[in-house]
């Protein structure tokens, strides 16, 4: 018998001290090389995007991959390509956590959507104030003093 998945995933993670280190002149290359993290780690992205200080990754998660080796994976390889391709002369790092949200396939195309207009959304809300709405959205427990 095959095995079936269905895991979506929402993972979003900001620059240290969510400073805006990332240029949007070069944050399509960010993406893309982003996007071979995720396709070697046999996982598909279904959408990425963000702004200068966080991204949103919508994607799928391969069974054999553990979500904290690959959110680990995509911030290492991606921190150290972004200071060696020069594109990013102020990034410093990611920051040290992530937000991971899952998703049913009824919600799939919704967030799709909701990742594809992130600079639109940013100019009504905060990075801080999505990230909290996203951890309230989905019951998560929180202390407000590490979302800073």
């Amino acid at each position: 018998m095959s095995s079936y998945r269905q895991i979506y995933y929402q993972i979003v993670f900001g620059t240290k001290y969510r400073r805006p280190t990332i240029a949007e002149a070069h944050c399509e290359e960010l993406y893309r090389y982003i996007w071979g993290i995720i396709k070697n780690n046999k996982c598909k992205l279904y959408r990425i995007n963000g702004i200068e200080d966080h991204i949103h990754i919508f994607c799928d998660l391969h069974p054999s991959v553990a979500l904290s080796d690959f959110v680990k994976d995509i911030k290492v390889a991606s921190s150290i390509w972004m200071k060696q391709s020069g594109l990013f002369p102020d990034f410093e790092a990611w920051q040290e956590g992530y937000g991971a949200f899952t998703y049913s396939i009824r919600e799939k195309d919704k967030i799709i959507n909701y990742v594809k207009k992130q600079k639109q959304h940013h100019k009504k809300e905060t990075f801080y104030d999505e990230y909290k709405r996203l951890l309230i959205e989905n019951a998560i427990e929180f202390d407000e003093k590490y979302l800073l």
